[in-house]
């Protein structure tokens, strides 16, 4: 009797222990894919401005980001962050992470990725495929608005702040250096925006392409529609920013 008892506990104990695991690793995500509150600050997308920065050979700027700044980041992410890139699992174990600028030497864009993925992954139905490109096009047609929105407002401050650099008395070297620097990052990382969209519909195009050849179905007609209309509004942005630096031009697929 002894004996079955210890066993019991035994197995009690393992059960309890494979619940709690769950439970905490349920906690490092959020819900529906979403960064966890407590994961986030007011600053946590700071890095964008030292990645264009550092990966053009220039340097960030040490000003504090205001609210106008801080908001073109916090909606620059999302454009910028491919499709696609959130596998199921990292929904549990942590979905946010650093990108790499476009200016990179070693990125090499694949307009080809987005489609395989969605076709690859495993799916219902060929209907819910296109159920998923559609989703992806809308919200960045959602989103661009807002962004650029914050865009415009960032570069009339911008603007505002270059003209006052002259009026200012006793402006020191430094301080001098941390405008141009924030001002060189806002341009930079509209820039990058406005190429993740350029390369956004080139992968939708080339994804839907494909599942029209694999699967046809009345649902490509409305994709299609939404793809033109991103393109559109890609190609006619309302404000562009100065070039800093030239965009590459590598492409793959």
């Amino acid at each position: 009797m002894p004996e079955a008892i210890r066993q019991i506990r035994t197995v009690t104990s393992a059960v309890l222990l494979a619940v709690m695991g769950a439970s905490l690793a349920a906690c490092s995500g959020g819900d529906f894919g979403r960064t966890r509150a407590d994961m986030r600050s007011d600053d946590m997308h700071r890095w964008l401005g030292t990645e264009v920065t550092s990966s053009v050979g220039l340097k960030p700027s040490q000003f504090q980001l205001t609210d106008e700044e801080r908001q073109l980041r916090d909606l620059a992410y999302p454009i910028i962050e491919p499709p696609l890139s959130r596998p199921a699992w990292k929904s549990v174990f942590g979905d946010y992470k650093a990108l790499p600028s476009p200016w990179r030497q070693k990125i090499v864009f694949d307009r080809t990725m987005y489609g395989r993925t969605l076709i690859d992954e495993p799916h219902r139905s060929h209907s819910s495929r296109y159920a998923q490109l559609i989703e992806d096009v809308r919200n960045d047609i959602t989103r661009f608005e807002p962004f650029f929105g914050s865009a415009i407002r960032v570069i009339d401050l911008d603007k505002k702040r270059e003209a006052s650099m002259a009026r200012v008395s006793a402006l020191s070297p430094q301080e001098k250096a941390d405008a141009v620097e924030r001002m060189q990052e806002n341009s930079l990382i509209i820039q990058w925006v406005q190429q993740s969209l350029e390369q956004r519909v080139s992968s939708y195009r080339w994804g839907l392409e494909r599942l029209v050849i694999q699967a046809p179905d009345s649902m490509a007609a409305d994709a299609d529609r939404l793809i033109g209309e991103l393109a559109a509004q890609t190609a006619n942005p309302p404000v562009a920013a100065q070039p800093v630096y030239q965009r590459p031009v590598i492409s793959k697929g």
